[in-house]
């Protein structure tokens, strides 16, 4: 297994890496830099690293005051899946989740990428519910830890 660098999303340099990522791996839904940038401030984003090659993100939607449910989603750009990479990325987000009060953890993955659905279920996930975003043409999947 390779060991994963996970940093906190800080600054133009990480949040643009956090963006390329998220973008290549959800083109259906690629998001400016200015969204970007509002997401990290309301969620916890962070990029991960073999060495010093970009190698996927994360994001942990915190929960909100009335329900202690958090999303946690683990993107691994697919030249680098298959190493141990994304169950690394998944624990740091899940302990994060947990430490913010999270008691129910769910997670979203697009439909078309069917590697990113597998780990979901390998690790607990059940599907809850399947659906479009406006203007989209691939589902998005939302799952919840069993």
């Amino acid at each position: 297994m390779t060991d994963l660098r996970i940093e906190r999303v800080r600054g133009e340099a990480s949040l643009l890496d956090w963006q390329f990522a998220h973008n290549a791996i959800i083109p259906t839904a690629t998001l400016s830099f200015t969204e970007v940038t509002e997401r990290a401030g309301r969620n916890r984003l962070s990029v991960g690293y073999a060495g010093d090659v970009l190698v996927g993100c994360s994001t942990v939607r915190p929960p909100g005051p009335d329900a202690p449910v958090a999303t946690v989603i683990a993107r691994i750009l697919p030249a680098h899946r298959g190493r141990g990479l994304g169950s690394q990325l998944y624990a740091h987000g899940l302990e994060l989740a947990r430490k913010l009060g999270a008691e129910v953890i769910e997670t979203c993955v697009l439909e078309s990428n069917p590697e990113g659905l597998r780990f979901a279920l390998r690790q607990g996930f059940v599907e809850r519910e399947r659906y479009l975003l406006p203007g989209g043409t691939v589902p998005f999947v939302d799952l919840r830890l069993a």
